[in-house]
């Protein structure tokens, strides 16, 4: 064998290898059990026991592709007046004040190759439990699905009549 194409090949069995590894297990930030935020937010009170549409707080999801995390100026716009006697509203409240935010822990993430539109989605009816879980169950955020391409893929072929775009690669990639 050609000593200059050793390293190539070795090099390109290890990108191989890598590539498959890495595949096999689930995009994860905060698979299953969620990951600790600076304020605590019951999911499962906001949209369980509440019933508060998931859109309220996160209003951008239906008018642009990415779905904000909500401010503390609209937390407060309720907690105002509502459970200001419990200490993570109170802190919530304290931050608010002095005009800080939260440094929020991401919960889902994407590569970088990869596109997603939230405001696609909402528009075509998709509800936002089919990729986020039983959100109205959660108490602490966890991230539901795998966010594998394979499953998205298998959404997107069990929608395709509907739109058949959906099975294009630039669909999702750029």
């Amino acid at each position: 064998m050609n000593k200059a194409l050793a390293p190539l090949l070795v090099l390109g069995t290890l990108a191989v290898g890598t590539a498959a590894f890495t595949q096999s297990f689930p995009v994860t930030l905060g698979f299953g059990k969620g990951p600790a935020q600076p304020i605590a937010f019951p999911h499962d009170v906001h949209a369980g026991k509440l019933q508060m549409d998931c859109l309220y707080c996160h209003y951008s999801a239906e008018k642009s592709p990415v779905s904000n995390i909500p401010t503390l100026e609209t937390c407060m716009g309720c907690h105002k007046v509502a459970a200001v006697d419990r200490p993570e509203i109170q802190k919530m409240a304290a931050m608010y004040a002095k005009g800080e935010t939260p440094q929020w822990t991401e919960v889902y993430r994407l590569p970088d190759h990869v596109k997603f539109n939230h405001e696609r989605h909402v528009k075509s009816g998709v509800e936002c439990q089919s990729c986020h879980g039983p959100v109205q169950e959660m108490r602490t955020m966890y991230q539901y699905s795998s966010l594998k391409m394979g499953w998205c893929i298998d959404c997107h072929r069990d929608n395709v009549e509907k739109n058949p775009v959906l099975m294009d690669c630039i669909t999702c990639h750029h």
